[in-house]
C-alpha cells in the first residue's frame, strides 16, 4: 500500500526548468527530465487516501494512485502498464496537460501541496521509451470490418489506436502535410518535441493504422467515397475557428492575426530545420508573421496566449505585452469560488512568463491605431470591469483610463469558436450547434448513421485529456456498432462534464 506518511517527510518538488537565457534560444524543451531519486521521492508523496478524488478530476480514470505506488516502489514496467491501461498517450498528456487531477489531489484539501501526478506520468511515459521502446500490439485476428477516421489529433489517434488494436482496419485522413493535429502545428517544441509524436506514429503504423496525410475530405475526397470504402467514420476535425473582434476598429490593419496563425508558421520554420531546410515564418499567402524586432502584443491569457509569448522570446521579440480582460487572479483557491475539487481561478504562471514580457490585467483593446500606411503601430486600452448579467459578460471601459501600447504585431488569442465550417458538415449531414461543436447521442453518433464525433470537435477547444478520453469512447461504441467481440474501455459519455460545483 502507498506510504502514509510519503507527503510529511517530503514538500512538493519539480524538476528545474533549464536556464532562461540557454532555453530561449533553441526550441527544446523547457523541463529536463527528472531522477529517478527526484521522481520516486514525488510519488512517494501520494498517500492512501481512501477515495482517490484524482480519479475523478482526471476523465481519462487514470490509475493514479496503484502507478504512484509502483514507482515508489521501483516497478517501472509494472507502472508503464497500469499508465498505458487507462491512457493512449501519456507521453503527450504529461507534458500538456494542465492537470485537474492535481486540483482534485486530497493532499490539497488539507492545506498541502498536491502530488506532482503530471510530472510523474511523464516520468513512466519517458521510461516507457527507454526501457524497451513503444512495443507494437498488432491484432492477431483482423475483423474484416474498417474505419475512416477525420483528423489526426490526439482523439482521432486514440480511437484508432483502440480500433486496430480490435482488429479493425483503420485509415486517418489528415488534411495537413504532417500527422499529429494541433499536436505538430499548434503545440511549440519548448513544450512538445516532435519526437514524440513520431515515436507514437510509428508505433500506430506498426499496428496497421494507415495514415493518409494532405487529404481533405469533403474536398479531396467525398463523404459518399468514405461511405462506400469504410463501414464506419469516426470525425474529429478538433475546434480550430478561431475567435474574432471584428467590432474592433482597426481590425483590418496588417500586422494583426489569430494567434494560430503565428504558432504554425514558427512551427513549420522549427520543422523545416530540423529536416535541414531553410524556411521563413510567413502565412500561407506568404505573408511575414515573425516577431523578430518587433513589439508584440498578446490578447489572451490562456494556454495559446503563453505559448504565443514563448515563440516571440524565441525569435527575438523588441518587447512583448500580453493583456488579459480579467483581473488579476489571487495566487491561492478561494474556496467559495472554487471549491476543492473543481479545477480553481488561480494566476498560473507559465515558464514562458519568466522569459520576459508583462502581463496587464483588467484591460480591453479599444483600437488597433493606423501608422498611416494601414499597418498597426499600436493598441489603445482601457482599463475595464467585467460583470456577468443574466449570464451575459457586460465589459465597462473605466473613463480616463486610455493609454496606448506599442505594436508592430498583434496577436489574437481569444479562444475558439467550435469547429469550422467545411463541406463535410454539409456531406455527412451533421451540423455545428450553438457553441459551434456538433452534437452526438447516447452512442456517439453524430445524428447520421454510421458516422461518429470525438474531442474538440463535439466538445469545443478543451483539455487533451479530454481529447483522449473522448477518442477512447468513441471507439468503443464503434467497435460496438460493428459488431466486434468484447467491450472496449469507455472512459466518458458524450454528456459526460469536468467536476463543477453546483
Amino acid at each position: 500500500m502507498p506510504d502514509p506518511n510519503g507527503f510529511l517527510r517530503y514538500d512538493r518538488r519539480l524538476p528545474a526548468r533549464r536556464p532562461v537565457p540557454v532555453r530561449i534560444m533553441d526550441w527544446r524543451e523547457v523541463y529536463p527530465p527528472a531522477g529517478e531519486e527526484l521522481i520516486r521521492e514525488q510519488a512517494t508523496r501520494c498517500m492512501d487516501c481512501g477515495i482517490p478524488f484524482c480519479h475523478d478530476g482526471c476523465p481519462l480514470g487514470n490509475r493514479i494512485p496503484d502507478w504512484n505506488d509502483l514507482v515508489r516502489t521501483g516497478g517501472w514496467d509494472a507502472a508503464v502498464e497500469s499508465l498505458h491501461a487507462t491512457n493512449n498517450f501519456p507521453e503527450f498528456t504529461g507534458r500538456l496537460c494542465p492537470a485537474p487531477c492535481e486540483a482534485a489531489c486530497v493532499l490539497g484539501l488539507g492545506g498541502q501541496q498536491p502530488v506532482t501526478i503530471k510530472q510523474v506520468e511523464v516520468e513512466i511515459a519517458d521510461a516507457a521509451v527507454a526501457r524497451g521502446g513503444l512495443r507494437p500490439q498488432p491484432v492477431p485476428a483482423p475483423t474484416g470490418r474498417s474505419v475512416a477516421v477525420v483528423g489526426s489529433g490526439p482523439a482521432g489517434l486514440a480511437a484508432a489506436q483502440q480500433l486496430a488494436r480490435a482488429g479493425h482496419a483503420v485509415t486517418v485522413y489528415e488534411r495537413d502535410d504532417a500527422l499529429g493535429g494541433l499536436l505538430r502545428y499548434g503545440i511549440p517544441d519548448f513544450k512538445l518535441e516532435k519526437r514524440h509524436i513520431d515515436r507514437r506514429l510509428a508505433q500506430l503504423a506498426a499496428e496497421g493504422v494507415r495514415f493518409r496525410t494532405g487529404v481533405n475530405v469533403g474536398v479531396d475526397v467525398t463523404a459518399e467515397d468514405l461511405r462506400a470504402e469504410h463501414d464506419a467514420v469516426l470525425l474529429a476535425c478538433g475546434a480550430l475557428q478561431g475567435r474574432d473582434t471584428p467590432e474592433t476598429p482597426g481590425r483590418a490593419l496588417r500586422g494583426v492575426h489569430q494567434a494560430m496563425a503565428h504558432l504554425v508558421a514558427a512551427n513549420r520554420v522549427v520543422a523545416a530545420a530540423g529536416e535541414g531546410r531553410p524556411a521563413l515564418a510567413t502565412l500561407p499567402d506568404g505573408t511575414p508573421i515573425d516577431a523578430a524586432g518587433k513589439h508584440v502584443v498578446i490578447i489572451g491569457g490562456g494556454d495559446t496566449a503563453a505559448d504565443c509569448l514563448g515563440v516571440a522570446h524565441r525569435q527575438g521579440a523588441a518587447g512583448v505585452h500580453q493583456l488579459d480582460l480579467y483581473p488579476e487572479p489571487p495566487a491561492d483557491r478561494d474556496a467559495a469560488r472554487d471549491p476543492w475539487p473543481t479545477w480553481p481561478w488561480v494566476l498560473r504562471s507559465y515558464p514562458a512568463h519568466e522569459e520576459g514580457g508583462e502581463r496587464v490585467f483588467a484591460v480591453a483593446v479599444q483600437e488597433f491605431v493606423d501608422d498611416g500606411t494601414g499597418q498597426v503601430r499600436a493598441v489603445r486600452i482601457a482599463e475595464v470591469t467585467v460583470e456577468k448579467v443574466d449570464g451575459r459578460r457586460i465589459v465597462t471601459a473605466l473613463p480616463g483610463s486610455e493609454r496606448e501600447i506599442p505594436a508592430d504585431l498583434v496577436l489574437l488569442a481569444i479562444g475558439f469558436e467550435g469547429t469550422e465550417e467545411q463541406p463535410l458538415l454539409d456531406q455527412f449531414g451533421v451540423t455545428r450547434n450553438g457553441r459551434g461543436a456538433v452534437d452526438a447521442r447516447p452512442d456517439w453518433q453524430a445524428g447520421a448513421d454510421g458516422v461518429f464525433v470525438a474531442g474538440d470537435m463535439h466538445r469545443g477547444a478543451s483539455l487533451i485529456v479530454w481529447a483522449i478520453a473522448e477518442g477512447r469512447a468513441a471507439a468503443a461504441a464503434i467497435h460496438a456498432y460493428l459488431g466486434g467481440v468484447g467491450t472496449l474501455p469507455a472512459p466518458v459519455d458524450p454528456a459526460r462534464q469536468p467536476l463543477a460545483a453546483r
